[in-house]
């Protein structure tokens, strides 16, 4: 049985004013109320990332996320289909599911002991007799996210029945996701080597509008980019970043649907590979692998293949940064958690997924940390009603690049904040809209 609900009507809001050409209004962060409508709204009516196929890669495994507020388990189940259930008894609302992850054929609510298998099947009730004629199991299984899609080991869901294919969502992105996971040689990325989390006190959109920001690593970033010289050796970890940005080979791209793209590593070439290596601890492993494939091969497997150094942001949640994941879950309208999910390369020598995650330890370690105390000094500073707007006007005088093979795709500077531009549009069109959505 299909159930339908429709968002009760929602007060008037002028958008012409709150997200402008330039500037947005504070209170599209502040306001509690925009939070409880982007939880429905964007984190439901548009393709949400829910996990990576191989983090459930055996049969009847399970792990639980988020879909904006709402508590989901995403199962595989015993005939290897997936499943996004709502985490929420049919009974009396109480979670069934309360470990991170694992295997499970069944989940049975510690409440009143209601059983449901790993598809969302009521599968029994205990003393039945109390309910007389009422109990209807086959209406009071586990709700699911009715449209769930997967691209190349990406789990997405949606309930929002418009909502375009998931492969019309990603549009112009998916060649840069397709360049981040065939770095693996057998084309497979795989997501089981740990996650590394992060909470700070602020809103989610203070984490999407620095998602491909190139303005701000040069200063919020200078202890970062110091430790690696002194640790690389003098002249070794500078980057672009530590001069002017606007005369690098650096940009940004903007793309349809509000996902955008930092690339910060374009003609860098060898030079790069000797300004990264060697990593400390990681000499022997990369030895190991010159021995075994040659500088050149090394050099295409570790920094050099396309996809290295592209921040990919897949609005509204999912970020591609160097070789890990990140996602965006907002907690409250004033917390957010940032996670980061390590990656490996199916196919590729040992050495290659060791350094990687050498490689990896130091921005989620060191440079989420500076990212976080900006969110927060950009939320402490937002408390001040009477200073109302935040400005995104920087390269509005230029003009973007286009390329007629990239539809709707916007290139520029990578200090230009066109990228935060775009996707509080796309942020804007979704929230002008009147939603209805089902569950099944």
């Amino acid at each position: 049985m299909n159930s339908y609900s429709t968002m009760s009507a929602i007060p008037s809001r002028d958008w012409d004013f709150l997200v402008q050409k330039d500037r947005v209004h504070r209170t599209i962060y502040t306001d509690p109320s925009f939070f409880g409508e982007e939880m429905q709204k964007i984190f439901g009516g548009v393709w949400t990332f829910l996990c990576h196929e191989s983090e459930l890669s055996e049969k009847n495994s399970f792990k639980r996320v988020r879909m904006g507020m709402r508590p989901l388990i995403v199962t595989r189940d015993g005939d290897n289909n997936f499943h996004a259930l709502f985490n929420r008894c049919a009974h009396r609302a109480a979670t069934v599911c309360q470990e991170a992850s694992g295997t499970a054929k069944r989940f049975t609510c510690a409440f009143h002991g209601w059983t449901y298998t790993n598809n969302g099947k009521l599968l029994a009730v205990p003393y039945p007799k109390g309910y007389g004629d009422c109990l209807k199991k086959s209406e009071l299984g586990l709700k699911k996210v009715p449209r769930i899609a997967v691209y190349r080991g990406f789990i997405f869901g949606t309930l929002n029945p418009d909502m375009p294919s998931l492969d019309t969502y990603l549009g112009a992105a998916k060649p840069y996701l397709d360049k981040f996971i065939d770095r693996a040689p057998d084309g497979e990325l795989i997501v089981r080597s740990g996650a590394y989390k992060g909470i700070y006190h602020g809103n989610w959109k203070i984490a999407w509008d620095n998602a491909a920001d190139g303005y701000h690593p040069a200063f919020g970033h200078r202890s970062l980019f110091e430790m690696t010289r002194i640790r690389n050796g003098q002249g070794r970890g500078n980057t672009a970043f530590n001069r002017d940005p606007d005369d690098s080979a650096m940009y940004c791209k903007a793309f349809p649907n509000g996902h955008g793209m930092l690339y910060q590593r374009p003609g860098l070439g060898n030079a790069l590979w000797q300004a990264v290596r060697p990593t400390p601890g990681g000499e022997v492993l990369e030895r190991s692998l010159i021995d075994k494939v040659g500088e050149n091969a090394a050099f295409e497997a570790l920094e050099g293949a396309p996809g290295a150094g592209i921040n990919l942001n897949i609005f509204p949640n999912l970020l591609i940064i160097g070789n890990q994941i990140q996602v965006v879950e907002p907690l409250a309208h004033d917390k957010t958690q940032l996670t980061w999910y390590a990656t490996t390369l199916k196919g590729a020598a040992e050495e290659v997924n060791q350094l990687r995650m050498r490689v990896a330890e130091d921005f989620p370690n060191f440079g989420e940390i500076d990212d976080m105390e900006s969110f927060e000094r950009c939320w402490e500073g937002l408390q001040a009603p009477e200073v109302e707007w935040i400005m995104m006007h920087r390269g509005l005088h230029r003009q973007p690049e286009t390329d007629p093979a990239e539809d709707g795709v916007r290139k520029v500077t990578t200090t230009d904040e066109e990228p935060m531009r775009n996707y509080l549009s796309a942020y804007r069109s979704i929230m002008e809209q009147e939603m209805s959505f089902v569950v099944s």
